[in-house]
């Protein structure tokens, strides 16, 4: 098929030349191989931290140095509060509307920190603290027993068929804590929030499959949230050393109960103001971007006084803006900043 011009493809799909880049498909049926282009930084799937791994592995430390930066803008009055539960060694309550930077701000703790990934445990309706501590697999654990060859070391390393969930691994001991994530808590059952008080207020949780076990296998490497990572367990109980810092977001779908409250220390996210909303804007995308970005930003704030929107959908905007997209009112800007709350 003889290759096909930007002016061709701009006459057949109505597209001016201007923006014929950023059109990599464009509904004419024709195959193409068109170049992807990057992710929004918010949209990339592989950690800063992975990739500082990747690059020490590879004997690369510069690279490895070269981390790109985390951009959470937070006011002075909610960065003391995240410091309060810090020196509190008390989880963080998080509430506040759709996209306003609860979960993203335990990524943002991890990396000022450097306390490594973060452990994520998203909470659904059919969440259990059981599958947050550990899980163990029984069957896998007999089938490999019966395996001729290796079946005795299968049979005798029980640690291969026990892993560790975020919040267990969260307890394992350890020089520094880590950072535990546990997002949209109100999802889950009524009595979750009084089983994981429980655990936090103890700091540790037993694993009766490993306390049954003989004295001479009292000690064992178990699997752990952490990829290719293992954790020493004693007599089949995981005690923190280091309580982590937790963060827990809500979305408000229902109360928690005042045993809970107490012990939590809470921060209402409000929605950003214009001034903070150009700080985002200039952080996740650079001053080119922001400088491009002031009749979305005006949209924004009007059409988020009438009707529920999230940040992020502004900085999809603007990101587009910045990539060549055309943003007109009645259009594609329209299905960038839908209303959140709309029936």
């Amino acid at each position: 098929m003889p290759h096909e011009s930007e002016a061709d493809a701009s006459a057949d799909t109505g597209a001016t030349a201007e923006d014929a880049d950023w059109q990599i498909f464009r509904g004419d049926g024709r195959r193409r191989a068109a170049a992807i282009p990057d992710a929004p930084p918010w949209r990339c799937f592989v950690t800063h931290q992975e990739n500082a791994e990747d690059a020490k592995s590879a004997g690369d430390p510069a690279a490895a140095a070269s981390e790109t930066t985390h951009h959470y803008v937070m006011s002075r009055e909610d960065t003391d509060v995240v410091n309060a539960a810090i020196h509190l060694r008390r989880p963080l309550l998080v509430t506040g509307h759709p996209g306003t930077g609860k979960s993203s701000l335990a990524a943002a703790i991890a990396h000022e920190l450097d306390l490594g990934p973060v452990l994520h445990w998203p909470v659904n309706s059919r969440s259990t603290l059981q599958e947050a501590l550990y899980r163990y697999d029984a069957i896998g654990r007999l089938q490999a027993g019966q395996l001729d060859g290796a079946g005795q070391d299968a049979r005798r390393d029980i640690g291969l068929f026990l892993r560790l969930g975020p919040v267990g691994t969260a307890l394992v001991q350890a020089a520094r804590p880590r950072v535990l994530l546990v997002d949209e808590l109100d999802k889950g059952d009524v009595d979750l929030p009084n089983d994981l008080l429980t655990v936090f207020e103890e700091g540790r949780f037993e694993i009766p499959e490993l306390s049954r076990l003989p004295e001479e296998q009292s000690e064992v490497h178990v699997l752990t949230a952490d990829p290719h990572r293992r954790a020493k367990v004693v007599r089949g109980m995981v005690q923190c050393t280091q309580f982590p810092v937790v963060v827990i977001t809500s979305n408000g779908e229902r109360d928690f109960p005042p045993a809970f409250r107490r012990r939590c220390v809470p921060l209402d996210l409000k929605d950003p103001d214009e001034p903070r909303l150009r700080a985002i804007i200039e952080g996740h995308l650079g001053p080119d971007a922001l400088a491009e970005a002031d009749d979305l930003v005006t949209a924004f704030l009007q059409q988020r006084a009438e009707g529920e929107l999230a940040t992020d959908q502004l900085l999809n905007a603007v990101f587009l803006r910045h990539g060549g997209a055309r943003l007109a009112a009645d259009g594609l800007l329209r299905a960038v900043l839908h209303r959140l709350n709309a029936g």
